[in-house]
């Protein structure tokens, strides 16, 4: 929703994956919020502890909102759970509606279920959102590198 928890956790997960695999210069990362709560934010401090906790550093990472021009530029849009894939839905034009899933549709441990808003919680939260990202992201690569491109 306001990009600085889930979202960009699972941009620094993904981009750190997909460095690791030798993809970079193949794949374009970016995370951003359906809503406009945080636009220019850093990511919450309490997901960059956690992510730096398992090597992932978000501090370069600002908020943004998802624009019009996304569905055009991303192959994959992902979405941590039902309430923001329905806003993309509705924003989506048709022939890009392909292209949004949930980001757990490519998790083994958790499929298709909702990544929860750890932003209420403890550090626990941020934990599980990791652990459920980090998961995804494995799925979301084995399906990128078997993309011809």
């Amino acid at each position: 929703m306001g990009n600085i928890c889930r979202s960009p956790t699972a941009e620094g997960v993904l981009r750190s994956k997909v460095d690791t695999a030798g993809l970079g210069d193949r794949v374009h990362i970016d995370s951003a919020g359906t809503h406009a709560y945080h636009i220019g934010s850093s990511p919450d401090a309490r997901a960059q502890k956690a992510a730096l906790g398992r090597g992932y550093d978000l501090a370069s990472l600002r908020g943004r909102q998802v624009s019009d021009q996304d569905f055009e530029t991303f192959d994959y849009i992902l979405a941590m759970d039902r309430e923001n894939l329905d806003n993309l839905l509705r924003r989506c034009p048709e022939q890009h509606k392909r292209k949004l899933r949930l980001c757990l549709a490519f998790s083994r441990d958790y499929p298709n279920l909702d990544v929860p808003d750890p932003y209420y919680g403890g550090s626990k939260g941020f934990e599980q959102v990791l652990d459920m990202v980090e998961d995804a992201a494995e799925g979301l690569l084995v399906e990128i590198a078997q993309t011809p491109g």
